[in-house]
């Protein structure tokens, strides 16, 4: 409903058209001292709203991925101006310029890296959070950001049935919160490191399986352990981690002076969505006294259904878990959760508190500037409050149950059509496949998937991606978007087949 513009501060909590805007006599868009005038911005406001409207319900009409090169929109792009333009104008250019040239994420048939879905009510508290533009750096900066945060992590790590005693908070990325576990590890590892640097330490281990994201060992460069600072464990022949080969790293890992940090359980591995053996892997870290980090950025959703619960045995007594709800839980990029346990672990590992952002409250309120390396920090936790309020637990259910069902029954059809290969038929929501060729010859049938990758993306029909799988290529098709129907998976398989030719 809209609001009188003659309402004022207090009445409906909101500043209105008496408010500071334009000046009088302003000539030309951005004239005078202050921002927009809100008449102005209620008008544009509306055309906002309906352009996002219009592109969430004609976004299947588009290519998925531009037939462009690089430097296509770099080319085109208006330089700065002088004098402010119209809006019209602007979003005329949006139109013009800009969609051209972009990789539809939220597209039915978007199925690379791992598909996900900008959700509409997490796009419209987007828009909230921008209007409110806080900064929860303190408890005193954001209340609302610190508090609805702990209230709605605390909320869904309750629904992932992890256990209590886990602190949550927000961060951009996985690869982000992954680097913030590993930094507090590190600090239990060798607690000097925190104050002293590694310089006079052995060298730090970390032992991830050789599936796990390469965020793991971007996030142990960055903490200064190196790349040897990282072990790959061997797989089995599902691709998930050894438990017995972590063991005995380990073990030769202390026999030769170097410190064991931590150990990475991937739930849901990025090439195939393989699901590491948490409760045993859990058991070795207890054994040996190191910190037990679970990727589950992109299956930690699944935890939400009864039927899956028991393959993440163990992962609630992990001392990290990592889950992205901007992956598989329909909230718009970025917002990834990490939970620890025991705030006070990860506070030593980044508590630094100058002067200036000293408050009367303290100790008696949480700052989430001491939980990472960021001391600004967004309203991410207004969008997940929205998404998850808004669906509900039994409609995120059913949506993840369907995608399971959209990839497994592509799985079946992919493997029963001659010329064509399977891997991981039916694990979570990603179909692993590949062309193959009667004579075998493996460089042959790699160029021709990597060709099939190419042109099914240069055909704007669909969007997959790809992996290496002991030296073969194979094309990934990921399925987790809301807007993607039976209809759109047939018309992205039809598009690989057709790009074989």
């Amino acid at each position: 409903m809209r609001r009188s513009p003659t309402s004022r501060p207090g009445e409906h909590g909101l500043v209105t058209a008496d408010s500071p805007g334009g000046e009088p006599g302003d000539t030309g868009a951005g004239g005078g001292l202050h921002d927009m005038p809100v008449e102005e911005f209620r008008r544009h406001a509306h055309d906002v709203a309906d352009w996002i409207a219009d592109y969430l319900e004609r976004v299947g009409e588009f290519p998925v991925f531009p037939d462009i090169e690089p430097g296509h929109l770099r080319d085109r792009l208006p330089d700065l101006p002088d004098r402010g333009e119209a809006f019209e104008d602007i979003l005329a250019d949006l139109d013009r310029l800009v969609i051209p040239a972009t990789t539809h994420w939220n597209h039915p048939r978007f199925h690379a890296y791992f598909a996900v879905t900008g959700s509409g009510p997490g796009v419209l508290a987007e828009a909230v959070a921008a209007a409110l533009n806080v900064n929860g750096m303190v408890w005193r900066s954001g209340p609302s950001v610190t508090e609805l945060e702990e209230h709605v992590l605390a909320l869904l790590a309750s629904a992932l049935g992890l256990a209590d005693g886990l602190t949550g908070s927000i961060n951009d990325t996985a690869s982000t919160s992954t680097l913030h576990a590993l930094a507090a590890a590190r600090h239990q590892a060798v607690p000097s490191s925190t104050e002293h640097g590694l310089a006079s330490q052995p060298p730090g281990r970390v032992y991830a399986s050789a599936e796990a994201h390469s965020s793991v060992d971007k996030a142990v460069l960055t903490l200064g352990m190196g790349r040897d600072g990282v072990v790959h464990i061997q797989t089995d022949e599902g691709r998930r981690m050894d438990p017995e080969a972590l063991r005995a790293a380990i073990a030769r890992d202390r026999d030769a002076g170097r410190t064991p940090v931590a150990v990475v359980a991937t739930l849901g591995t990025t090439s195939t969505t393989a699901v590491d053996p948490v409760a045993e892997i859990a058991g070795v870290a207890r054994e040996q006294k190191i910190w037990l980090h679970v990727d589950a950025a992109y299956g930690g959703p699944l935890a939400l259904l009864p039927e899956w619960r028991d393959r993440f045995a163990g992962w609630e007594g992990a001392d990290s878990v990592v889950v992205n709800p901007h992956k598989w839980l329909f909230t718009p990029i970025d917002c990834s959760v990490l939970w620890v346990r025991g705030e006070e672990r990860l506070r030593g590992a980044f508590s630094l508190t100058p002067e200036y952002l000293r408050t009367v409250e303290g100790d008696g309120a949480t700052n989430l500037m001491d939980y990472g390396v960021a001391l600004g920090r967004r309203f991410r936790a207004l969008k997940l409050w929205f998404v998850l309020r808004w669906f509900g637990l039994d409609g995120i259910r059913r949506r993840l149950r369907h995608h399971l069902e959209l990839a497994q029954d592509l799985a079946a059809t992919v493997g029963e059509t001659p010329g064509w290969a399977v891997d991981t038929p039916g694990t979570m929501a990603l179909v692993v496949f590949r062309a193959v060729r009667p004579d075998g010859d493996v460089a042959a049938e790699n160029a021709l998937n990597h060709e099939i990758l190419e042109r099914v993306a240069r055909s704007g029909e669909a969007l997959l991606s790809h992996t290496s799988l002991d030296g073969t290529v194979w094309l990934r098709l990921a399925i987790g978007n809301l807007r993607t129907t039976r209809e759109d998976v047939a018309r992205s398989w039809a598009a690989v087949r057709e790009a074989r030719g």
